[in-house]
């Protein structure tokens, strides 16, 4: 058994423009469209991973550690934490999770480790068992970011995550089986931002490539597509051009934490372009041992 579930949790509401680099808005609109403040929809997606002696979340969203004035301000919708809810759907708690992976500590990605936002009180760790597994170069990056992405971490999280005394950090060359089972391996990219680490769940029937901020959403496999948030833009483009080969030959699956409608997607070449295909929206308990696709 390797059962995948998508769990949602708090979505947002960002500025076109920069989700879309520099595509012309009368291109991405087509995709997103946007409302009267420029902004698309964004959904912070985590996907749970059981294997029948451990419980797996790769990422926990954006949360709801944000005071008022800065959730308006980073177009985080929902006050209440909806990982949380999400898991408690599947009968789950935070303290049910065993691990905890982080492609990297952009606080879109992380911040659902924290407890909600309460005046006055300091941040606060939630998942109490969980161990915590981070790309060694991206948890540098953010204990010690650039002018550029500064806004993008949370600056109390790295000592949280070391003091909790279950932090691992790996790059893609390391050997994480006893944390993760031999079903999970890593591929590192660096035109987001250095050393993301991209899980690939690696089931009997289907595979699973968790894309992180490599290819947010759908609109995001076109190649040329970019986020004016990569730090490294044209690197991505060539890093995308690479992996996409290999997943089409296999028929490998992409993982989208940011599309609102769609949880992963194949990718199909065609006249060497790439589009997404088999599109699927949420989904639970599927057994990529034992399936092909969650129906």
């Amino acid at each position: 058994m390797l059962n995948a579930t998508s769990v949602l949790g708090n979505s947002q509401r960002l500025d076109g423009g920069a989700m879309f680099g520099n595509a012309p808005r009368a291109l991405w609109s087509r995709w997103a469209p946007p409302d009267e403040a420029n902004r698309v929809a964004l959904a912070c997606r985590a996907l749970l991973l059981e294997d029948g002696s451990r419980r797996i979340l790769f990422e926990t969203g954006i949360g709801a550690f944000f005071a008022p004035e800065l959730r308006e301000r980073y177009g985080v919708v929902e006050t209440e934490h909806v990982l949380l809810s999400s898991l408690a759907s599947l009968g789950l708690r935070d303290t049910d999770i065993d691990v905890v992976v982080l492609s990297h500590l952009h606080f879109d990605h992380a911040g659902g480790l924290l407890a909600p936002h309460r005046a006055g009180a300091s941040p606060e760790l939630l998942f109490p068992r969980a161990h915590f597994v981070v790309g060694k170069t991206a948890f540098e990056r953010a204990e010690h970011p650039h002018l550029r992405d500064r806004a993008s971490y949370i600056p109390e999280l790295p000592g949280l995550l070391r003091a909790s005394g279950r932090l691992t950090l790996l790059d893609a060359k390391s050997d994480a089986e006893s944390l993760l089972g031999p079903h999970v391996e890593f591929v590192e990219t660096l035109g987001h931002t250095p050393g993301m680490l991209h899980a690939r769940v690696l089931g009997r029937a289907a595979r699973l490539f968790f894309a992180a901020d490599l290819v947010p959403g759908r609109a995001w496999v076109h190649l040329p597509i970019t986020m004016g948030y990569d730090r490294y833009p044209e690197h991505l483009i060539d890093e995308k051009s690479a992996l996409f080969a290999d997943f089409a030959s296999r028929g490998e699956y992409l993982f989208f934490t940011h599309d609102p409608e769609v949880a992963a997607a194949r990718v199909v070449e065609n006249a060497g372009r790439f589009k997404p295909s088999d599109e699927l929206g949420a989904f639970t308990a599927w057994d990529l041992d034992a399936r092909s696709s969650p129906a």
